[in-house]
């Protein structure tokens, strides 16, 4: 009896080829317009952030200057120009919430460009198992502000709110001005939203005492901090250690 035998040359080439390239899923945010799902569960979320937190007394401030340049791509991120460098100041202060707590930590920053000083809280989830929820991230910005002191006397209006899941997409809420030929998105349904996350910035703002150690630890650096301009102190001036 003849059996039909398949060399493995054979066999190898039956299988279907394997491509390469993994397969790339994309996810598009409507961050100006979130759908009523979305809004839900952001404010939700904004309203078990702790009023009146409590820390423990682990904590943490570093403080550094950060360069980028043309050749260091950063995602989501517009890059650079050729040839062109941007430089920042930056302030960061952390401390950790107790065990019983939702949150485990909650870390808040300050830096300043030469055009843009923005503010950045995270609040990092204790166990995001039950909702997949990994942190609360919350940000403000201003431009040609006179100084960092200036900046944070006030109440700077936040301008974007994201929940990092795991696993599946961020929510995301942002405040979206028009351009030229496109009016700008009528956001007014999202008022309650930014309020809540103005508030939040506003409380630990206070809480983490930023508005007394940003400007210490930017002097630090030797950025001026209380005058009108943000940029680096002049060569000669004292600087702190």
């Amino acid at each position: 009896m003849a059996m039909a035998m398949t060399t493995p040359a054979a066999a190898f080439a039956q299988q279907p080829p394997v491509s390469a390239q993994p397969p790339v899923k994309v996810n598009v945010l409507n961050v100006c317009s979130p759908s009523a799902d979305a809004q839900k569960e952001l404010s939700s979320t904004l309203a078990k952030v702790p009023d009146k937190p409590a820390f423990s007394k682990d904590y943490e401030v570093s403080r550094g200057h950060s360069t980028l340049d043309s050749n260091t791509p950063i995602p989501g991120m517009e890059p650079l120009p050729p040839g062109a460098v941007s430089a920042a100041d930056w302030v960061r202060v952390r401390r950790e919430f107790p065990d019983s707590t939702l949150f485990s930590n909650v870390q808040y920053s300050f830096s300043v460009d030469a055009t843009n000083m923005v503010e950045t809280l995270v609040l990092r989830v204790r166990d995001p198992k039950p909702n997949d929820l990994m942190e609360v991230s919350i940000e403000d910005s201003a431009s040609a502000v006179v100084s960092a002191t200036a900046m944070l006397s006030t109440s700077t209006p936040v301008s974007r709110v994201k929940l990092e899941h795991f696993g599946k997409a961020s929510v995301v809420l942002a405040r979206c001005g028009g351009t030229e030929g496109n009016p700008a998105t009528d956001q007014t349904v999202y008022e309650p939203i930014f309020h809540a996350a103005s508030s939040i910035m506003e409380r630990y703002r206070d809480a983490l005492g930023a508005r007394k150690m940003v400007p210490q630890e930017l002097t630090r650096l030797g950025v001026r901090t209380s005058t009108t301009t943000t940029t680096k102190a002049g060569t000669g001036s004292k600087k702190n250690p």
